[in-house]
């Protein structure tokens, strides 16, 4: 996708330029999107129709079709371990064939890259080379702290947790790792990541062992049970070792105070659990044994770790629901594209640093309203919202999405400023510009202000008169010299039971 824009009287025109359309004078607007998803455990697709209308100054998506669900395969691996690009891209082009399309009829979609296979050396390399080759596609790698997000928002449990008025447990149990998110009143509330998985082993149709993971040889020591690889383990000693995983796993999800065992396990900060959910959901490729979708067994501990878990669940209280989604949980199945123009109080030095495509969005939610503000506390949160979001390394351009209230006084600009600059700095030394959207119209004032007084050295694109949220990605397009503004096209992730959305989301053409 690309933006264009034409010379005249309107002003810049917005152009979907593979689709030859003004989204300015179009009520609606359909595109075809395509989510794919590859994780440690298993690889898939969806197609969908995305319908977005208009509303005053953005579209909105009111209807999601999904048109084709693709097989889902075992993620390939080379005997080396690394994801086995060759396979997945036969993989891909099959299912383009099964699904009537092509990339080229492709307006939008995400490509992930989820649990261990985000961490195999070439995972950035097939994530890139198959957004490139699958359509107009965002490409990420998810780590622990957005994949948790993902499944949250993709499992209905955020939409659930609005809609009902509680608080909502998703648990996203993968090939690898597993996932937890605590959602309250259409929020996530917090996060966790698990080295617990259905494929820590891989047995072939003898069940002899054909694979390893670190983790599964810990949680083998732990039982006293040998692997060796080609020889068959003891039966007996393998339950026991998966009755240890679904403990582990009980006990990240339940207890306010952790072991030293379950704390070692952690890929990020453990839960609270001060309160109890009232409803649990359950995700990934495990949730279709534990709600008894899937009964074939794919040489891993996928069926009798579900079976423990679920023991252990129903043992707990909290009701058990159906997730919208189960293994698709955190398949993107679309992106969709609103266009605004920013206000005209805009700030780009220099010019060159336009157009930016991609940026990943961070939004800062805090209350800056207040006569005062602390610079230390708005760099916290800054770096708090990087995290979240996996973001904090400085691995791609960001986007930080704000809405400073109140006075434009000097005092507030300055902490501002370099409470932002501190907090974005992984980001910055990367070499990524300064991207600042917000709400009203400061973004000329910011932009000057970091240059002029904190002699901020690098790129800075401030703009306004924006609304953006996480899991947002944002293209800028050049200055307009006609209204001093610059078009943005904002690609929002949207998932299935979306409390945003309109019409059924999970409709299919009958």
């Amino acid at each position: 996708m690309s933006i264009e824009s034409t010379d005249g009287s309107a002003g810049g025109r917005i152009y979907f330029s593979n689709v030859r359309r003004s989204l300015e004078t179009e009520d609606e607007v359909r595109l075809h999107s395509v989510g794919v998803d590859i994780g440690s455990s298993t690889s898939h697709l969806v197609f969908s129709r995305i319908v977005l209308e208009r509303t005053d100054t953005r579209y909105l998506v009111a209807e999601r079709i999904i048109l084709h669900e693709s097989q889902v395969m075992l993620t390939p691996y080379t005997d080396a371990g690394l994801i086995d690009a060759q396979a997945l891209g036969e993989f891909i082009r099959e299912q383009y064939a099964l699904a009537g399309m092509s990339p080229d009829t492709i307006d939008t979609g995400a490509l992930i890259l989820t649990g261990v296979a985000v961490r195999r050396d070439n995972a950035r390399s097939i994530g890139e080379l198959f957004a490139q080759q699958t359509g107009q596609l965002v490409a990420l790698s998810a780590g622990d702290a957005l994949e948790a997000t993902l499944a949250g928002f993709g499992s209905g449990a955020v939409a659930r947790s609005l809609r009902e008025g509680c608080r909502v447990m998703n648990i996203d149990v993968g090939g690898g790792t597993s996932k937890v998110a605590v959602c309250l009143s259409g929020q996530i509330e917090e996060i966790t990541a698990i080295d617990i998985g259905a494929r820590i082993l891989r047995m072939d149709a003898r069940g002899a062992l054909v694979g390893i993971e670190p983790a599964g040889m810990r949680f083998a020591s732990e039982v006293g049970l040998p692997l060796e690889m080609g020889a068959v383990p003891d039966a007996a000693l393998l339950q026991c070792m998966v009755a240890r995983m679904a403990d582990r796993l009980f006990e990240a999800i339940s207890a306010t105070a952790l072991s030293e065992a379950t704390q070692s396990l952690l890929r990020i900060d453990p839960l609270g659990n001060q309160a109890r959910p009232d409803v649990i959901t359950l995700s990934g490729g495990v949730s279709e044994y534990a709600y008894e979708r899937q009964t074939r067994q794919f040489g891993d501990l996928g069926l009798p770790l579900a079976q423990e878990l679920m023991a252990r669940l129903r043992a707990w209280g909290p009701r058990i629901e159906q997730p919208v989604e189960g293994i698709r949980a955190t398949v993107v199945g679309a992106s969709q594209y609103t266009v605004q123009v920013s206000g005209s109080t805009v700030y780009v030095q220099p010019a060159q640093a336009l157009p930016v495509r991609n940026a990943a969005v961070a939004r800062l939610d805090m209350d800056m309203s207040a006569p005062t503000l602390q610079a230390e506390h708005i760099a916290a949160r800054v770096r708090a919202s990087l995290r979240r979001l996996d973001l904090h390394e400085g691995d791609r351009a960001v986007a930080l999405g704000y809405d400073l209230a109140g006075s434009a006084t000097f005092a507030r600009l300055d902490a501002f400023c370099r409470g932002v600059l501190d907090g974005m700095q992984t980001v910055i030394a990367a070499g990524h510009p300064l991207i600042l959207v917000g709400e009203s119209d400061l973004g000329g004032l910011i932009g000057i202000h970091c240059r002029e007084e904190r002699h901020h050295p690098g790129a800075i694109v401030s703009i306004d008169g924006i609304s953006l949220g996480d899991l947002d990605f944002i293209d800028i397009g050049a200055l307009l010299d006609t209204a001093g503004a610059v078009p943005v096209v904002i690609k929002s992730l949207v998932f299935p039971g979306n409390g945003a959305l309109g019409r059924d989301s999970s409709s299919r053409p009958q």
